[in-house]
């Protein structure tokens, strides 16, 4: 008789205990999903830069110190290849100078395009390839201050990295940005993830605390 209430006992005792580890089960199983969006948030935000950054090369307009190459499909003699671009900005073609800089790789390959159907070629075909993007600048409170190769994708995160990274005085939520392409040179703050373009200018601010 007292086994049998010794055995009754130990099934309530092991019950209770189980209906009392469900509750943090559910906690535990519902956490799981809030810790795992924080790097899939992460990760979203790093190819949503990534998409703005390639948009921005779609419409880059070509600028002094960028290095080209124009392919001319079936005529060596009219290709071109590690063209850097001078302040003047064009191009000498047997019709004449090619206005270069401030156009788009595209918009060049059509003036190329066009000059060579006037008594040249019939239908030509032209590619232009951008071999080397002129540099970024980064200054301030990083390691390494200075000019940098642009990279397709760079970010101000990047950036930084290629820079020595920063300095034990960096304020990392007081960085600027001066875009080439924006006529009043005014300088607007941008976070770690930020797009930067060739000919940009970054500047780190020095913490005081």
């Amino acid at each position: 008789m007292m086994r049998a209430w010794g055995r009754a006992l130990f099934a309530l005792l092991l019950g209770m205990s189980l209906w009392a580890a469900v509750p943090s089960l559910v906690c535990a199983q519902s956490a799981a999903p809030q810790a795992a969006s924080a790097p899939a948030a992460a990760t979203a935000d790093s190819a949503a830069a990534k998409r703005r950054a390639w948009a921005d090369l779609n419409s880059y307009k070509l600028g002094p110190g960028d290095v080209i190459d124009i392919y001319v499909y079936g005529e060596p003699e009219l290709t071109r290849s590690k063209i850097q671009l001078s302040s003047s900005g064009t191009i000498a073609y047997p019709f004449g100078n090619v206005e270069a800089v401030g156009s788009t790789p595209s918009q060049l390959e059509t003036a190329i395009e066009n000059g060579l159907k006037q008594g040249y070629l019939v239908n030509p075909r032209v590619s232009v390839v951008i071999d080397q993007y002129r540099p970024f600048f980064i200054y301030g409170e990083v390691k390494k201050p200075g000019g940098y190769p642009f990279q397709p994708g760079l970010n101000v995160r990047k950036a930084v990295t290629l820079a020595g990274g920063f300095t034990e005085r960096a304020d990392q939520d007081k960085i600027y940005i001066v875009r080439e392409n924006d006529p009043s040179n005014a300088a607007h703050k941008i976070g770690l993830s930020g797009s930067v373009m060739p000919g940009d200018t970054l500047t780190v601010e020095e913490s005081f605390f």
